[in-house]
Parts: C-alpha cells; sequence; structure tokens
C-alpha cells in the first residue's frame, strides 16, 4: 500500500522536473523526488526492523535536502533578479 504512495510521489516529481520551464517548479519538483526516497527509506527501515539506523538516514537526507532547497533557491533568486523571470530557456544570456 505504501510502495503505490511512493511511487506515485516519485512519478509526480519527476514529471515535475521534466516538463515544467520554471525553475521554482523544478525545484518543487525535487522536493518531491527526496520526499519519496524519504518515505521508502522509513518503510524499508520498518519493513526490516532497523528503525534506528534507518532515522539516522533519514535525518542526514532531510539535512542535505534543506542545504540543497537553500541553496537552489537562492540561484533562482538571482536568475529572477536577473532576467525577471524563471522560465529556464533564458539561462543561456547569462555570463559566467
Amino acid at each position: 500500500m505504501f510502495g503505490f504512495f511512493i511511487v506515485l510521489l516519485f512519478v509526480c516529481g519527476f514529471y515535475c522536473i521534466l516538463v515544467t520551464r520554471n525553475l521554482m517548479r523544478a525545484i518543487i519538483g525535487l522536493e518531491l523526488l527526496i520526499k519519496a526516497v524519504t518515505l521508502l527509506m522509513i518503510v524499508t527501515g520498518y519493513v526490516s526492523g532497523k528503525p534506528a539506523l534507518t532515522q539516522a538516514f533519514v535525518i542526514t537526507v532531510i539535512v542535505i535536502e534543506v542545504v540543497l532547497v537553500v541553496v537552489a533557491g537562492g540561484i533562482a533568486l538571482r536568475v529572477f533578479h536577473h532576467n525577471d523571470n524563471l522560465d529556464v530557456r533564458k539561462l543561456t544570456k547569462l555570463k559566467g
């Protein structure tokens, strides 16, 4: 039962990343993918009978996720200030 919801969440996140041209929607899709992985880890720990190990892994994934979202949000904010929109097709105008 949980496997269906995990796969559904993963597919929604993957679809959101592939289809959208908006940078914030892509970040939200990435969040959905990470949440699906987190739920999969929780279910795996429950089934295997090792909840303590799984809890440590999930906390690590959550910390990495927060750092990733903050950095991606900062990049999206700078792209918005530079281009006045978040369309990924317009990122070719940026110069390093």
